[in-house]
């Protein structure tokens, strides 16, 4: 029954993540605005990397988004130190969508498993996941704020 709650909120929140960013302007995506470090592109690409990397390399179990993610999105990071291309829009778009059943998938009988220490406390699985959440709750007020900054 945990399981359900857990994962239902994992999508709930993903799922009010990617409407708030479907309605994101191409022409504004890249714009970092006054007062904020990044760029909506950023906090999206940052949301799916740091989720693959607190779950799953955590967890102990292979990544599932590309090792440069992380230079282009991890913490610390902002476009203004991009060397290259991201990736795309519309790719982090799709693997955000992917990501809540392939957690799902790959972790979801696996929830009490012990995980390495880590800087959140995190003892478990279940609770990578939760605070993962959390954190991508954080992007979301974010992502709001940039996008009426934006308008």
């Amino acid at each position: 029954m945990r399981d359900t709650f857990l994962f239902g909120a994992l999508d709930r929140y993903r799922n009010r993540l990617l409407q708030l960013v479907e309605g994101c302007p191409e022409d504004k995506r890249n714009v970092v605005p006054p007062g904020f470090n990044n760029s909506i592109h950023w906090q999206i690409g940052h949301v799916l990397a740091v989720t693959d990397r607190l779950i799953f390399a955590l967890s102990e179990q292979p990544s599932l988004v590309p090792a440069n993610y992380i230079s282009f999105f991890g913490n610390g990071t902002k476009p203004a130190d991009w060397q290259e291309e991201p990736p795309a829009w519309d790719v982090i778009i799709a693997q955000l969508k992917e990501q809540p059943a392939q957690i799902r998938e790959s972790l979801g009988d696996k929830l009490d498993v012990a995980v390495k220490e880590n800087m959140m406390k995190a003892a478990t699985i279940e609770q990578l996941i939760n605070f993962s959440i959390m954190h991508e709750a954080n992007h979301f007020g974010m992502i709001s704020a940039m996008m009426k900054v934006l308008k």
